[in-house]
């Protein structure tokens, strides 16, 4: 897509090139053949070569006249070509496209704290879904631009065609502005290039990358990923869960079933927070249906599990287990009705 945008602006470029140096070309003849004025001069070729009209000059010279036949022969012929270029491209498929993928930049630059999604796959997309459901900002970058044009142009969702291990499109994506990087590309040594081109690009960006083993667990963690997820293994523990546990996961398939899907988050307490100062149990968390399961001090302290006079400082990070709906009203992040 990027290089079919460069050749097409260099096409337009050169076609209007040709347009001013025919218009400068006829403009000097005139000049140089009349006693008229640079304006006048560049008035007579307009209407000259695009054959609107034509108003001869007063004492008008032969060589005037001749200049006039050799100009309209050459001219009419450069003229004609460069407008049907024009309107060629201005039909085209490729100019739609072009269109297209200037509203997109244009849409993902007033982006501010959103997400950057590297692959459109199955993973790519359930992860698009999610952050959709929460009304989060996001862009998903993939090379496959007929991949995008199916899934993104579908559901609305913002996107730039190209290679996401290249620092040029992480910095279309608004990598400087994002507030996390998820890389789910179909290789590990993708999301290691990605990984490592995030982290050089932003050294405090929480980064999340996809393995598909244990080497690749360490290569990613080593290149710069905060998190690393291997879907094997993550299936695996849950199938374990599973046999382990059967009724606490039939209690949580249920309450899935039921519209009651369980999450585990992070609420950061701000200065502005309603909460500090107060004891957990006078807080009303527990009317939302949430439960805080945890508190880390901003000096490193855990109080695992904590009890029910701890005070909610500023900068603590509580750590709430409840329903969806109640974490993410809590957390800010609202889920949209489906």
């Amino acid at each position: 897509m990027a290089n079919d945008s460069s050749q097409m602006l260099r096409q337009i470029v050169t076609i209007l090139v040709l347009l001013v140096g025919l218009t400068f070309l006829g403009a000097l003849g005139f000049h140089l053949t009349t006693d008229v004025g640079w304006f006048d001069s560049v008035y007579y070729a307009v209407i000259t070569v695009t054959t609107l009209g034509y108003q001869q000059p007063d004492n008008f010279s032969n060589t005037g006249k001749l200049f006039v036949i050799f100009y309209l022969i050459g001219g009419l012929g450069v003229f004609s070509f460069s407008a049907f270029q024009l309107g060629q491209w201005v039909v085209s498929a490729q100019f739609r496209a072009y269109r297209e993928q200037r509203r997109m930049e244009k849409r993902i630059a007033e982006m501010h704290n959103h997400f950057i999604i590297c692959g459109c796959g199955r993973m790519g997309t359930t992860i698009a879904k999610q952050m959709e459901l929460r009304d989060q900002q996001f862009v998903i970058l993939d090379s496959n631009q007929e991949l995008l044009d199916d899934i993104c142009h579908t559901h609305n969702w913002a996107f730039l065609a190209g290679d996401a291990t290249d620092d040029e499109i992480l910095l279309k994506a608004g990598i400087q502005r994002a507030r996390g990087l998820a890389s789910v590309l179909p290789t590990d040594a993708d999301n290691v290039y990605v990984v490592l081109s995030a982290r050089m690009l932003m050294s405090d960006l929480q980064i999340t990358a996809r393995a598909s083993n244990d080497k690749a667990v360490l290569k990613l963690e080593r290149a710069g990923a905060t998190r690393v997820v291997s879907p094997f293994s993550s299936g695996a523990q849950k199938m374990a869960r599973f046999m382990l546990n059967p009724r606490v996961e039939d209690f949580l398939e249920i309450a899935d079933t039921g519209g009651m899907e369980f999450e585990l988050a992070d609420v950061h307490i701000e200065e502005e927070s309603p909460y500090v100062g107060l004891q957990l149990n006078q807080a009303d968390l527990r009317e939302k249906g949430a439960m805080v399961v945890g508190i880390r001090r901003a000096d490193g302290e855990r109080l695992m599990p904590p009890p029910g006079d701890a005070e909610i400082r500023i900068g603590d990070c509580l750590f709430v287990f409840g329903n969806s709906q109640a974490v993410s009203e809590i957390t800010g992040n609202p889920i949209k009705d489906a």
